[in-house]
């Protein structure tokens, strides 16, 4: 399909500070035109998007595609599917993979894959040291060759600020964001949920806020020494949050972002012992959701962002303290997040450049999260009115692990394209 033209949809473009009804023509790969009333050549192919909301496509710079080592769990293919039935046309995937991404060998082999499977960009992110062990900086400029986008050691914090204070000097050099997973390890290992009087009650071992805090803590003082760019993943607690607030008043190179799951559910959730609740960071209590859907609202929070993390239903299948972490987070993302436009946390424009805009800055790439002609046409296309059951069957993930399976969601992706292809169609 060399043309296509999307007629009478709500096209919201916070680059462009666009939120009007629109078309939209595409020729081959690219966006040409963004106007009302498009007249159509006898080859385009036409799509009537009235009563539905058109934006650039969404960009996930968080998300775990199991991809190489541990393709039950997930695979390249079966997240590029799930991501853009959720309206993801972007998703940078982290390193703690079997091998690790530690070298460009690595790297290549995911991008090649992708190319492939050709769904989705995939973004590499690098591990910022070997092994993802903390006592050597990886091959982080081979990487950066190989096409990587950031770097970080996700879960596996270093604890040696010392190395950390030399990674965060050579990777400001290649002009790439740091991704955090900010957390004070000695006060949280072996933590199962949030730490309080609920996980007293249950007999679950906690995780106190201050192991985040403490964590957040120590990376912003050494990216302000560095004068690196450091992005926050996942931030779950109101202290963090105030921390953070204060970092950016400050001058620091600091972003971070908040994941659908952190702002709607609490440590309540844990009361079934659903493994599908268990996440690190934990979820934590009703306060530190109001903290977050705040930061969300005044900017402290640039993006929102899943952390998509897949595993098997027999890993998932065991007591609460031996499940592992985490949960699929691609088949909720805008349902979950158009409940902040539903509480008039945000306007639907604000909300989109959480989805889109802002990530793209974050990694730097300026071919995506806008409309403007020119650009690639990565778009999303979805009805922030439709309601729908969240059933096994439409989670194309190899995983099916949310809290979410079996409840009524609101707001369902109708339509995604890439690079002027439709990958996914659900008109």
């Amino acid at each position: 399909m060399n043309n296509l033209l999307i007629r009478g949809a709500l096209v919201i473009d916070p680059s462009q500070n666009i939120e009007k009804r629109m078309d939209i023509l595409i020729e081959n790969d690219k966006i040409v035109k963004l106007e009302k009333n498009i007249p159509s050549a006898e080859s385009t192919f036409i799509i009537d998007a009235e009563g539905l909301v058109l934006t650039p496509g969404f960009i996930d710079i968080h998300t775990h595609l199991r991809d190489p080592g541990y393709e039950w769990k997930e695979d390249i293919e079966s997240g590029s599917l799930c991501a853009i039935a959720g309206g993801i046309t972007s998703v940078c995937c982290m390193a703690n993979t079997d091998p690790i991404n530690d070298n460009a060998t690595v790297t290549r082999y995911i991008i090649e894959k992708a190319k492939q499977v050709n769904l989705c960009d995939i973004f590499p992110v690098g591990a910022l040291t070997k092994g993802l062990k903390g006592e050597e900086i990886a091959e982080i400029g081979q990487m950066v060759k190989a096409g990587i986008v950031a770097v970080s050691d996700d879960g596996e914090v270093p604890r040696d600020s010392k190395l950390l204070r030399n990674a965060f000097d050579y990777v400001k050099s290649f002009g790439i964001p740091i991704l955090c997973h900010s957390e004070d390890k000695t006060l949280s290992t072996g933590g199962q949920m949030n730490e309080g009087y609920l996980s007293t009650l249950l007999g679950i071992s906690g995780i106190p806020p201050e192991a985040e805090e403490i964590g957040t803590i120590r990376d912003i003082m050494i990216a302000k020494l560095t004068n690196a760019h450091i992005h926050i993943c996942h931030v779950s607690a109101e202290g963090a949050l105030k921390i953070i607030e204060k970092a950016k008043k400050e001058g620091v190179k600091v972003t971070c972002e908040i994941t659908p799951h952190h702002f709607t559910l609490t440590e309540n959730n844990v009361k079934t012992f659903d493994t599908n609740t268990k996440m690190s960071p934990p979820l934590r209590t009703a306060k530190d959701v109001e903290a977050c859907k705040e930061a969300i609202a005044k900017d402290i929070a640039d993006i929102i962002a899943t952390d998509h993390a897949p595993h098997s239903k027999d890993e998932k299948m065991v007591e609460f303290s031996n499940a592992p972490y985490g949960i699929i987070g691609f088949p909720t993302l805008l349902p979950l997040s158009l409940t902040l436009v539903e509480e008039g946390i945000l306007t639907l424009s604000k909300l989109v450049e959480k989805l889109s805009f802002k990530p793209a800055q974050i990694i730097n790439r300026k071919d995506i999260g806008s409309l403007k002609p020119g650009q690639r046409a990565n778009i999303t296309i979805f009805d922030p009115e439709e309601e729908f059951i969240l059933t096994e069957e439409m989670i194309s993930s190899r995983s099916k692990n949310t809290p979410f399976l079996n409840q009524k969601l609101k707001g369902r992706v109708k339509l995604t394209v890439r690079n002027g292809r439709i990958v996914y169609n659900n008109l």
